[in-house]
């Protein structure tokens, strides 16, 4: 192998490849990493392995390590200064969904709360 050629595939997998063969390549190593991280969470999750508590843990360490792969893999997320407004984006799409989701949890626990049927009525139905 001749330098210029070891030179491209040497790398980072969120940069972009001077070559189709490293860029192939590199969308190869994170399907291969993506299918083996899903296999293992559901080899976890089917399994005794892990101790009971510990497997919804587990679960949301496979998780992470999934959204790492996917960002770092296919959306081309990495650290350097031209990402900043991929970063940027990335973290505003996550403030959304955080906000979303708590929202609709403390709506849910109101709605709950307030809209239940009250003590004193189901007293008097249990009378009658």
């Amino acid at each position: 192998m001749n330098e210029p050629e070891t030179e491209q595939l040497d790398v980072a997998p969120g940069v972009p490849h001077d070559s189709l063969f490293s860029e192939s390549l590199s969308y190869v190593i994170g399907l291969a990493l993506a299918l083996i991280l899903t296999g293992v969470s559901f080899w976890v999750a089917s399994t005794g392995v892990l101790w009971g508590p510990g497997v919804a843990t587990g679960l949301v360490v496979l998780a992470i390590a999934q959204m790492g792969v996917h960002l770092v893999f296919f959306l081309h997320i990495t650290s350097g200064p031209d990402n900043t407004n991929n970063v940027l984006a990335l973290a505003f799409g996550v403030l959304i969904v955080f906000l979303v989701m708590i929202g609709t949890i403390w709506i849910m626990g109101h709605m709950n709360t307030n809209m239940g049927v009250s003590p004193e009525l189901m007293n008097l139905q249990m009378q009658h």
